[in-house]
């Protein structure tokens, strides 16, 4: 396949690609999969996303690549990084090389703009390729699960298939775009979050609201634990997940990381969604949760790439995760 042309992805490509991800990811055609992508990979503050397209003199394009800028903070300052999204290859150039050749151009020109490194929580179809380019395994992030109730824990425990993209209709708690609106107050917040030694994604004003609030349709709700946002809040949405309706907790900020507040908010969440489980990752809260259920087993397993030279991959301990960060992409 010499004869592809790899180049950057421009906006005239977007019908194209779009098409190449209904093909390989089972986007539908519609409006609601365009405004995701244009959400993800356009509005996002961190910068719009890296994206190459593989070119065939003849078909046109055949392959689509795209790295979404993604930035953590660590003691000592802040990590440029990029998460491996949406890769798609036409059927007829599936099997030649299509998204290694992409895959390592991408990674050429992102190191050379200074990112640090490559994430991705890639699924078992994808990951053998992903670990024939360099990708280390990190380790699975442990998501803890709080029933219901007796009878949410059998449906819960029958339902162990991938959740629905799009959320169940809500009107639990607040719409996060509501809550999320008085700034001053969002960012009394943010500023009383405890230092973190190891990566943690930069959570801005500018951030939550994009993460939270930039797309109506995925439907995410919020409570808070007091009268003010400044006295916590955890947003959430809910999703169906086989026969089971879940609340997946996406983010908890409370004053000080208080791991008492994060469970009640955890709770109240629950409760509010009428869902049959919650579900979320184990470092949020950090401390563990009473009444909930642990899995090593069943959470996505965390990969890392250095975007330059190969050093070893932060271990899974250093990573403070939230199924926000998770999550859709």
């Amino acid at each position: 396949m010499d004869e592809l042309n790899i180049r950057a992805a421009s906006d005239a490509d977007r019908p194209a690609i779009l098409r190449l991800l209904a093909d390989a990811l089972g986007w539908e055609a519609d409006d609601r999969h365009a405004g995701f992508f244009e959400w993800k990979h356009e509005a996002n503050p961190f910068g719009r996303s890296y994206a190459w397209v593989a070119e065939d003199a003849v078909a046109g394009v055949v392959g689509f690549r795209t790295f979404l800028r993604w930035r953590f903070e660590r003691s000592g300052g802040t990590v440029e990084a990029v998460r491996a999204v949406d890769t798609a290859t036409a059927p007829s150039h599936r099997g030649a090389g299509v998204f290694s050749r992409l895959t390592a151009h991408g990674l050429a020109e992102v190191a050379a703009a200074g990112v640090g490194f490559v994430f991705n929580t890639p699924n078992d179809q994808s990951l053998p390729g992903y670990l024939k380019l360099g990708w280390q395994p990190v380790g699975r992030l442990p998501v803890q699960v709080r029933p219901r109730s007796l009878a949410a824990l059998t449906r819960s425990a029958r339902s162990r298939v991938p959740a629905e993209l799009w959320s169940v209709p809500c009107q639990a708690g607040t719409a996060a775009a509501e809550a999320l609106g008085d700034g001053p107050a969002l960012d009394d917040l943010l500023s009383s979050q405890p230092a973190h030694r190891g990566l943690r994604t930069q959570r801005t004003r500018e951030y939550l609201r994009w993460r939270y609030a930039g797309f109506e349709p995925l439907g995410y709700r919020a409570v808070l634990a007091g009268r003010s946002l400044a006295d916590g809040v955890a947003l959430f949405r809910v999703r169906r997940r086989g026969a089971a309706v879940e609340c997946a907790v996406v983010e908890v900020v409370v004053p000080g990381a208080d791991a008492r507040a994060q469970r009640d908010l955890v709770r109240r969440a629950l409760r509010a969604s009428g869902a049959d489980h919650a579900i979320l990752l184990r470092s949020t809260p950090p401390t563990g949760w009473r009444g909930g259920l642990t899995s090593e087993r069943l959470g996505p397993l965390l990969t890392w790439r250095a975007a330059g030279q190969t050093e070893p991959a932060p271990p899974l301990g250093d990573w403070a995760l939230s199924l926000g960060d998770v999550e859709l992409f």
